[in-house]
């Protein structure tokens, strides 16, 4: 999956955008989980300056974005759920 994201990208912008189109491809949207306790919509991924890949969890009219680094995943996981674990691994190990 690590390689299939970051094919051709020679730089950290283009690592972060092929893994920005890796999501929008996998990952099934939207997902319920648990943000802090309270429950959350993931109503969209997004890629924002400084290559910072974000899911927009929204509850009621309130919206929040939450690095995919801290997102807690629920049970059962969501489909393409390891396209985002993938993702995590890559970064611990850079």
């Amino acid at each position: 999956m690590i390689e299939e994201a970051t094919v051709d990208a020679y730089d950290e912008s283009e690592q972060a955008t092929g893994w920005f189109t890796m999501f929008e491809e996998h990952v099934e949207l939207p997902f319920e989980t648990k943000v802090l306790g309270t429950a959350v919509t993931v109503a969209s991924i997004d890629l924002r300056d400084g290559n910072q890949i974000v899911a927009i969890c929204t509850r009621g009219r309130d919206r929040q974005a939450i690095s995919l680094v801290d997102l807690p995943l629920p049970l059962p996981k969501p489909a393409g759920a390891d396209w985002i674990e993938a993702y995590r691994y890559w970064l611990s190990r850079r």
